[in-house]
Order: structure tokens, then C-alpha cells, then sequence
């Protein structure tokens, strides 16, 4: 059988791979019913919807001719890096290394670097608007998380907190 499109062949499966892991993983979970669901309900039938989805995804690349096969280009590694160092940098800044003995800096500042760190994953750098985003993302987190969910996580560096 011919894959008549690469990116929905390949992307068809990797929702497959995600919705099944969710699926297997919400079974250690108690599921319930639908009367009464458990804590792993949502998460088996997302996963399954999410499965099933990919399947239907992946038949219709096998199925449904498509101009130019839609193939995959090179990685856009770049990108990659980027996002995925932002979000490492993100978790360190909010939760701190105590085993390497950096503190937690605070919500506000993750936010900041995250931001910063993400936007130059792309062509173009403006540091006016990553500022202003930046900051409407740390404001709007602090409102949403710290004032209307009352979370319990640090919002500014300990050494400016106290």
C-alpha cells in the first residue's frame, strides 16, 4: 500500500502513539462509569478519541490522492532547540534545582525567559513585542493562577520576595 500523503501518514501516527499511551496509562487509574466517572475516565477516553482519530487520519493518507504527496521536509531544528530549551528553562526557573543549588526565581521571571527564549525560534525577532507580550503572559498568569485560583508557587525571586 502507498502513503499518498507523508505528513498525514506520520502525523496520523503519532496521534495513534499519544492517544494509546494516555489510554494505558488512565488504566492504572480508577475509570468508574459514566455516572460516576473516576479520575481516569477523561484521560481513557481522550485517549481513545485521540487514538482513533489518528487511525482516521492515517486511512486517509493510505486512501485520499494528494497533489504533491505532501512530503516531509527537513527537520526544522532550530525551532526544535528553541521551544524545547524554553520550556526546560521554564520548569528550572519555576521550580529551581535544589540539587544544584539554584533556587526557584519565580513565576514572573519564567514567563519572561520563556517567552524571550521561544521567540527566537522564529525568522524574526522583535524585542518590543516580546516585551509586551512577555509581559501581558506574566500578568495575565499571575491573575488567572496566583488571584482567582489561589495556587501556592512562587511569583517573584526569593532573594526580591524574601
Amino acid at each position: 500500500m502507498k502513503i499518498k500523503s507523508q505528513k498525514d501518514f506520520y502525523s496520523g501516527l503519532m496521534f495513534m502513539g499519544v492517544g494509546i499511551a494516555f489510554a494505558w496509562g488512565a488504566t492504572t487509574y480508577s475509570v468508574g462509569s459514566g455516572a460516576r466517572m473516576g479520575p481516569g475516565y477523561f484521560p481513557l477516553v481522550l485517549g481513545v478519541l485521540m487514538a482513533v482519530l489518528g487511525g482516521a487520519i492515517t486511512f486517509k493518507a493510505l486512501v485520499v490522492e494528494t497533489e504533491s504527496g505532501d512530503r516531509i521536509g527537513p527537520w526544522a531544528w532550530k525551532p526544535l532547540c528553541y521551544i524545547l530549551a524554553a520550556n526546560f528553562v521554564f520548569g528550572v526557573l519555576l521550580g529551581g534545582l535544589p540539587g544544584l543549588g539554584i533556587p526557584p526565581m519565580g513565576m514572573v521571571l519564567a514567563i519572561v525567559a520563556l517567552t524571550f527564549i521561544a521567540a527566537l525560534a522564529g525568522n524574526e525577532f522583535r524585542f518590543r513585542e516580546v516585551l509586551i507580550l512577555s509581559i501581558l503572559l506574566a500578568v495575565g498568569s499571575y491573575l488567572a493562577f496566583v488571584v482567582l485560583l489561589k495556587l501556592q508557587f512562587p511569583v517573584w525571586p526569593s532573594f526580591i520576595a524574601g
